[in-house]
């Protein structure tokens, strides 16, 4: 098991450096788990029928399927399409069972009741789409800017000529602001392989010592959870010094929001190439 070490960088059983002058943020964007964005949705959903219920009396049901389209736009551009599809379906299922006769019934009677429903689902549906498409073209937009941000304070630093310690701890912050995952950076001596930053909470156990290890030996890429090391979660690229030193970079996908990226070593490549330029320890 690797000896426990300061989230803030240095090596361990050694002070931690100082931290590089200007913010270098590790911590992801607050995740709202799916299950309670669905929740949020229905609840959203629920205060369109009590809004809907105060106006019943002074709006036709054509108009009044206008406002649980409401709930859909909020979903969709807070959560995305598939809460926004289930909050337009919970919409529809509201809208026949209290506002249209007979009342309490799923049955449509009228034939306007029931243009109205299917009028809302339509419009429901196309909203929810081009809501949800305008939220992933920004969270994109955004992702991508972090990443150049985080590249970006990366090079600073090791342009500065900052110590061995705050680039390796800087390079750990960078890789996982970019991937939004935990990271670590192993440094490989006489001594052994061993990590000597992290950040985004990455845990360092037996297994992902030895896959760390088994990246440096091979020279390739490892991927964790694969055999032969099935027992590690992290994902290990090897990196070489001009002056000697050799690195392990490593990233927990298996934290990630998302799939695996189809093509990390692009961003993996340049962070490790900040880190091959930086002066030796």
């Amino acid at each position: 098991m690797s000896q426990p070490f300061v989230e803030s960088g240095g090596p361990f059983g050694a002070a931690s450096p100082a931290r590089p002058a200007g913010p270098l943020r590790a911590e992801a964007p607050i995740r709202v788990p799916l299950t309670l964005q669905y929740l949020l949705s229905l609840v959203l959903v629920a205060l369109a029928v009590l809004l809907a219920t105060v106006v019943d009396h002074l709006i036709s049901a054509p108009n009044l399927t206008l406002i649980f389209v409401l709930p859909v736009v909020i979903a969709a551009t807070s959560f995305g399409w598939g809460p926004a599809l289930f909050a337009a379906v919970a919409g529809v299922l509201a809208f026949d069972f209290l506002f249209t006769a007979p009342y309490y019934s799923f049955r449509i009677a009228s034939p306007s009741d029931l243009w109205a429903a299917s009028l809302l689902l339509l419009t429901a549906a196309v909203v929810s789409t081009v809501a949800a498409e305008a939220r992933r073209r920004t969270l994109e937009a955004r992702r991508a800017a972090e990443q150049a941000e985080a590249l970006q304070q990366l090079a600073h630093l090791v342009i500065e000529g900052r110590s061995a310690g705050e680039v390796e701890q800087a390079a750990a912050t960078a890789l996982s602001r970019i991937f939004q995952v935990p990271a670590v950076v192993y440094l490989g001596r006489a001594g052994g392989l061993r990590p000597v930053a992290r950040a985004g909470g990455a845990e360092i156990t037996s297994a992902e010592d030895e896959a760390a290890n088994g990246a440096l030996t091979s020279g390739v890429r490892v991927r964790g959870g694969a055999y032969p090391y099935d027992r590690s979660t992290l994902d290990f690229w090897p990196v070489a010094a001009r002056d000697g030193r050799r690195f392990v970079l490593g990233l927990d996908f298996s934290q990630a929001d998302r799939d695996r990226p189809a093509a990390p070593e692009r961003f993996v490549d340049a962070v490790g190439g900040y880190l091959a330029a930086a002066r030796g320890a």
